[in-house]
């Protein structure tokens, strides 16, 4: 006669190996069918493609200073019909525009605080926020070299733009473009040295305040 122990730990493992391969399937609840998200880029081809680090420079701030406005993969892209080519950037995970706007032949990469991996350029019209509006924006990449291949490829594609709106007559249009975007690289420039002078007059109260203590 079997031992009832023996018989209960048989049982136990019986019913633990039938639970181990029950896979019980259930029918959800709603279904949703697949949606095909567009990004808009569809018309568009790639020119360029490199990881890379954007700021803004946030003139409305007291005082003004650069701040980060994300990391990801910064494009040139060129609409397929139209011609034109714009600058987009998003943001790691998220997707999120920190940086879409078209490139003008007037537009100028500069050295950024003298780094040889940055550039500082100014657009009239960022639409990253929807609404378009002018913006200082700086990016920093990896490297010199990373750095340099973007301005080779962002001088080709200004180029490309020149002789597309010669071609189409918009010179006369591209011409006062430029004229705002002097009148802005001035302002900016302005904000900037604001900002240097509120930095030195800190400095020098700093200074003063702890000439004082040493004299206590």
């Amino acid at each position: 006669m079997a031992d009832p122990k023996d018989q209960e730990d048989h049982d136990t493992t019986a019913d633990g190996a039938e639970d181990s391969n029950h896979d019980p399937h259930f029918e959800p609840i709603v279904s949703l069918p697949e949606q095909d998200v567009k990004t808009l880029e569809e018309d568009e081809e790639e020119l360029f493609k490199m990881r890379a680090k954007l700021y803004r420079f946030a003139s409305e701030n007291d005082p003004p200073e650069w701040k980060e406005r994300g990391t990801g993969d910064v494009k040139l892209l060129k609409h397929k019909e139209k011609g034109t080519i714009r600058l987009l950037m998003r943001r790691d995970r998220t997707l999120k525009i920190c940086a879409n706007h078209h490139i003008l032949p007037m537009m100028e990469l500069k050295p950024n605080a003298g780094s040889d991996r940055a550039w500082v350029w100014n657009t009239l019209a960022d639409y990253a926020d929807e609404c378009p509006k002018p913006e200082l924006l700086a990016i920093r990449f990896l490297n010199a070299e990373n750095a340099q291949k973007f301005k080779v490829k962002f001088d080709e594609c200004k180029e490309e733009v020149r002789k597309h709106l010669e071609q189409t007559g918009n010179t006369d249009s591209a011409n006062k473009v430029a004229e705002k975007l002097e009148e802005l690289s001035v302002k900016d420039k302005a904000s900037e040295e604001k900002k240097e002078e509120k930095k030195k007059e800190t400095e020098k109260k700093d200074e003063k305040e702890v000439v004082k203590d040493e004299k206590n």
